[in-house]
C-alpha cells in the first residue's frame, strides 16, 4: 500500500492511528498536528488514505476533509465523536469523505481505511480514465479541423477526406492525430 497521513492533535490517538496502520496496511506514514501543518503537507505530496482525529487545535477538521479530497486523490477519514457525526456525515459525504465515530473500535477503523485504500485506488483509475478520454476528444478535434482543411482546400467532400487521412495514417504508419497536425501545418497559419 501507499503512504498515509495522520492528523491529530492528540499525541496518544496519534500513537494509536500509526501503530494501527503499521501493523495492518504496512504504509508509510505521515503525522501532522494541525490542520495548517495537514494542508502543507498535503500540498507537497499525496498520500493513498488522509485520517483526520478531530477537533484539531486549529480547526474541527471538516473543512481539512473537504480540502484534502478537493486538491487530492487521497481516500479520506474523519473521526469525530459518537455525538456529532451523523451531522458531520451530512456536511462532508457528498465530497466523498468517509466519517468514523469515536470511539472506534479496531474492526470498524480497519473497514473503514481499507474503504479509503478503494476510494483512492477508483480515483485514481478515474484520473487517467479521464486523461485518455481528454486525449482522444484532442485528437478528434484535431481530425476535425484538418478535415475541414481539405474540403476547404483540396475540395474534396467530408467522406473523402476522412478517407484520405485514415489512409495517409495507415500508409505512413502513424496516429491519425500525426496525420491531422501534418495537414494542418501545411496549410493553416497559426
Amino acid at each position: 500500500m501507499s503512504d498515509v497521513l495522520i492528523v491529530s492533535s492528540s499525541q496518544k490517538s496519534c500513537e494509536f492511528l500509526t501503530g494501527f496502520i503499521k501493523e495492518n496496511f504496512g504504509s508509510g506514514i505521515k503525522t501532522a498536528n494541525s490542520g495548517s501543518d495537514a494542508r502543507r503537507i498535503l500540498n507537497e505530496k499525496d498520500f493513498s488514505v488522509v485520517i483526520i482525529n478531530a477537533p484539531l487545535t486549529d480547526e474541527f477538521g471538516n473543512d481539512l476533509a473537504i480540502n484534502a479530497t478537493e486538491i487530492s486523490s487521497s481516500g479520506v477519514v474523519l473521526i469525530v465523536k459518537n455525538e456529532i457525526v451523523d451531522e458531520v456525515a451530512e456536511n462532508v459525504e457528498d465530497y466523498g469523505v468517509l466519517t468514523a465515530a469515536k470511539p472506534i473500535n479496531k474492526v470498524l477503523l480497519h473497514q473503514t481505511v481499507k474503504l479509503a485504500f478503494s476510494t483512492h485506488s477508483r480515483v485514481i483509475g478515474f484520473k487517467k480514465e479521464n486523461v485518455q478520454l481528454q486525449s482522444k476528444i484532442e485528437e478528434m478535434r484535431l481530425v476535425d479541423r484538418a478535415k475541414c482543411v481539405l474540403i476547404q482546400y483540396l475540395t474534396m467532400t467530408e467522406p473523402q477526406a476522412h478517407r484520405y487521412i485514415e489512409k495517409q495514417a495507415m500508409d505512413m504508419r502513424v496516429s491519425k492525430r500525426i496525420v491531422a497536425e501534418g495537414i494542418l501545418k501545411t496549410y493553416e497559419t497559426y
